[in-house]
């Protein structure tokens, strides 16, 4: 008797600034559930959090690790500054630079076993980056991890671009903010996860700041970009969180945000163990008759 055995899962997981630690709690369902991809793509914030998981870091260590350092106004300040000025020298040698660093982000806020190459990950990840010269995604899956982690993270006005492999890097979610196609490879069963937000919570307020229509700008145009890509690559199952009543750049808000999404988890957890059970149940060959032949 032949076993039957699961699909190979690509997961998905679009940007969307602060918006975007929603994604843990969906980690921690797949935990929960014993699954794991066997591929991972990420934008912007979902390439940072996937870095994590594809380094082999559960739901509850994502969780637990973004509480330490995002956990309040404070603690996030004091790592900016001192990434940002690197000392009395750096304010001697930069000046004070309203552009954050994209690659001292990325070695503020990740831990300190965190995995120099790609080669180093345990499930294979695509992270989405803009070309700033050419207008087209760039695709990183081997070589040196936190350039390209820092090029996908790079918001354009708020991080300086990234130059790492013969490419001017800004964020990812400028082309594709859920990297659909890169999850797509090799895989059977697609999953995306879209935490770029919806206008529900903002449809009638008129009282917007400069910032709130800079942002709420280019969730406008992520919408449109994360439609074409589904279009041409259907997920079989696509989640996306309402989390429009958090600020973009609200990280200190961490624990608010999850708890936020943590009843979506168990609606995750059933629609996925269905569908599973869905493509397991397809792929089960029927059993060839006992009758002789001749």
């Amino acid at each position: 008797m032949s076993t039957i055995s699961g699909p190979k899962i690509g997961v998905a997981l679009g940007g969307g600034s602060a918006r975007g630690l929603t994604h843990i709690p969906y980690i921690e369902a797949m935990d929960e559930l014993g699954l794991k991809p066997s591929v991972i793509s990420g934008t912007s914030i979902g390439a940072l959090i996937g870095s994590g998981w594809a380094a082999g870091m559960t739901g509850k260590e994502l969780r637990e690790h973004s509480y330490e350092v995002l956990g309040t106004l404070r603690t996030i300040a004091t790592k900016l500054w001192a990434t940002q000025i690197k000392g009395i020298g750096g304010i001697l040698r930069n000046g004070i630079s309203m552009q954050l660093d994209p690659l001292h982000i990325v070695d503020a806020f990740t831990p300190a076993s965190f995995p120099e190459q790609f080669s180093d990950l345990k499930i294979p990840l695509y992270v989405v980056a803009t070309d700033f010269q050419s207008w087209h995604q760039v695709v990183f899956n081997s070589g040196l991890l936190r350039p390209a982690i820092a090029g996908s993270i790079s918001m354009p006005s708020i991080f300086k671009p990234v130059v790492h492999g013969n490419h001017i890097l800004v964020d990812g979610a400028v082309v594709n903010p859920l990297p659909l196609d890169q999850a797509d490879i090799g895989t059977d069963f697609l999953i995306g996860i879209d935490v770029n937000g919806d206008p529900s919570n903002g449809i009638n307020k008129t009282d917007h700041r400069p910032l709130d229509i800079w942002f709420g700008s280019a969730q406008i145009m992520m919408h449109s970009l994360i439609a074409h890509s589904m279009a041409a690559y259907p997920p079989d199952i696509y989640i996306r969180p309402h989390v429009a009543s958090f600020g973009a750049m609200e990280f200190w808000r961490v624990r608010e945000i999850l708890t936020h999404v943590e009843a979506e988890k168990d609606r995750f957890k059933h629609m996925l163990t269905r569908k599973i059970e869905a493509y397991i149940q397809n792929k089960i060959e029927p059993i060839p008759s006992n009758r002789s032949h001749g």
